[in-house]
């Protein structure tokens, strides 16, 4: 069946397009009401996660209220380390909890790598029941987090601004950190894998914490994982699925994640379009308003966007935040961030 909209696609495959397509990282959640409410029908966020009727109503909430180009699955970057044997928790305004984590040899033989089918097959029921409920109008985004950011989630315990923890052992069990950090992207792979099958049309890689990383460890740690599963979950060719990279705070790292089999790489609000467009000139990129950009007026919302396509111009770009949106924003300043793209975005 063919798409009704399909502008986001065409644009991630590098077709000139009429309009720039517009989406925001953290569009299925808290800052919509209607998402609330089934949360607290839900009773919890991992059990929201977990039953895929829910999943898919919440992904799908956005694209009604916003008329986004694109739904992207609701879920959740940690469920990987859970389906590896390693579960958490998720604490209210703490944020993600591990009540064990995994910092030796020793303490990786208790890990394995997760079966997509059988470990996380409600993620799959979910992009499954979401496509079918979607009824070909935009297209599904599948994702999941780099595996050095999920090594931090797994290492530390919990969310961290600095993860010295997590870092401590890139420096002092480097054979550890690496063992791990193969098991989380051989799961990872297979997942992603499995959500294409589901039926995902794209995929987003979440390197959340590249930025805590300096330009050698980055391209230690994090970079070879990452090209591992570029190359790996494309598909056959038959089946173009767009790979999209966004590594926050990895501003030394643009240049090289352009060398990767990706297709799109996204951008945080410190890098310039312009540098960033010499730094990858054969990508798309995505991105980059502050999402604190949506606390100001709606004329200053419109100017900022402006600003912003005036800087990557109107083809080989996809319009996002730089980060997701933050939970209190107002829901019709998201709305007029949408409508700006679509106005001030056209060809």
């Amino acid at each position: 069946m063919t798409l009704q909209n399909d502008l986001l696609l065409r644009t991630a495959r590098g077709e000139l397009t009429e309009r720039v397509p517009v989406w925001m990282m953290r569009q299925a959640g808290r800052v919509l009401p209607q998402y609330r409410a089934v949360r607290e029908q839900a009773g919890s966020f991992i059990t929201l996660a977990k039953t895929p009727e829910l999943a898919a109503e919440v992904t799908i909430q956005p694209v009604d209220a916003f008329d986004v180009d694109a739904a992207i699955i609701f879920s959740d970057i940690l469920v990987v380390p859970e389906a590896m044997g390693l579960p958490y928790e998720m604490i209210e305004s703490r944020g993600p909890v591990f009540p064990q984590t995994v910092r030796s040899m020793s303490e990786l033989s208790r890990l394995r790598v997760a079966d997509a089918e059988s470990d996380l097959g409600y993620v799959l029921d979910a992009i499954k029941l979401t496509k079918k409920e979607l009824n070909n109008r935009v297209p599904l985004i599948g994702f999941a987090g780099a595996p050095f950011t999920i090594f931090c989630y797994m290492t530390e315990g919990k969310g961290s601004k600095t993860f010295s923890v997590a870092k401590k052992l890139l420096y002092t069990d480097p054979d550890f950190a690496h063992a791990l950090l193969q098991q989380i992207t051989d799961s990872t792979i297979a997942y992603l894998q499995a959500q294409i099958r589901a039926g995902a049309d794209l995929i987003q890689i979440f390197d959340s914490w590249a930025g805590i990383l300096s330009p050698e460890q980055y391209t230690t740690f994090s970079l070879p994982y990452i090209k591992q599963i570029c190359d790996l979950i494309a598909g056959p060719p038959d089946r173009n699925v767009p790979v999209t990279v966004f590594a926050k705070g990895a501003f030394f790292a643009r240049q090289d994640i352009g060398q990767l089999s990706c297709d799109v790489v996204g951008l945080d609000w410190n890098m310039d379009p312009h540098e960033s467009r010499q730094l990858i000139p054969n990508r798309v990129l995505q991105g980059n308003l502050d999402p604190c950009v949506l606390y100001a007026d709606f004329a200053q919302i419109r100017t900022e966007v402006k600003r912003m396509l005036d800087g990557f111009g109107h083809q080989h770009y996809i319009a996002n935040l730089g980060h997701g949106i933050y939970p209190d924003t107002d829901p019709d300043k998201a709305k007029c961030f949408v409508d700006a793209v679509k106005e001030l975005g056209a060809a």
